[in-house]
């Protein structure tokens, strides 16, 4: 078995909600980097590294055209440089380390449930009318939701200030796997929670 980034073993990591273990891989290999082998096919990206699907999370632009949470998101410039977003997940996880002397791989994990909502609205149609209506959030797509907030907060936190990506980053999986309530991504599954009780 490799370590992630030839320093952290997952041997000793935990999955504490069952409903997302089989959608966190924790497979690690030294340089998480899978070169689009598994993106062709349904599903399959659920059986990617989760170091690797963190890293191509922070790989994004930002949020794109649409508000989040009311502003919006701008990326790290880093789409497409994947060493660079490997070098700001590295050095995230050298300061989680650092911060809580603990394995930064089961962090990772903690705030990824921490962060997964358990329930979304969608838009449904009958007669010409439409409306919201609250639904369960698929495994998948709740360790998808984890990871995009918990990338999205490190952009947030460190775009046009003198925190570096890697700090941002860090300080959000602490916060995150401790549900605190100043966690971008815990605020974020909070509010979208809340939207879709609403719309029981």
């Amino acid at each position: 078995m490799a370590l992630a980034f030839g320093k952290w073993d997952n041997a000793e990591v935990k999955v504490s909600d069952l409903g997302l273990a089989r959608y966190i891989n924790l497979d690690t290999k030294m340089v998480p980097h899978s070169f689009g082998r598994k993106a062709k096919k349904r599903f399959d990206k659920g059986n990617i590294d989760i170091i690797e699907r963190l890293v191509n999370k922070v790989m994004r632009s930002g949020q794109g055209k649409r508000k989040l949470s009311g502003k919006y998101i701008r990326g790290r410039g880093s789409c497409g440089k994947k060493l660079q977003a490997m070098q700001i997940v590295e050095n995230a996880f050298e300061i989680v380390e650092r911060k809580t002397n603990q394995n930064p791989l089961q962090v990772l994990v903690k705030a990824i449930e921490n962060a997964a909502p358990r329930e979304d609205v969608t838009r449904v149609k009958k007669g010409g009318i439409v409306y919201s209506q609250a639904v369960d959030v698929a495994p998948l797509t709740r360790v998808d939701e984890s990871l995009k907030n918990i990338a999205i907060a490190g952009f947030a936190s460190s775009f046009n200030k003198k925190t570096s990506a890697a700090e941002a980053l860090a300080e959000e999986l602490i916060l995150a796997s401790k549900e605190d309530n100043k966690s971008f991504s815990v605020k974020r599954r909070d509010e979208v929670e809340r939207i879709a009780k609403a719309s029981r």
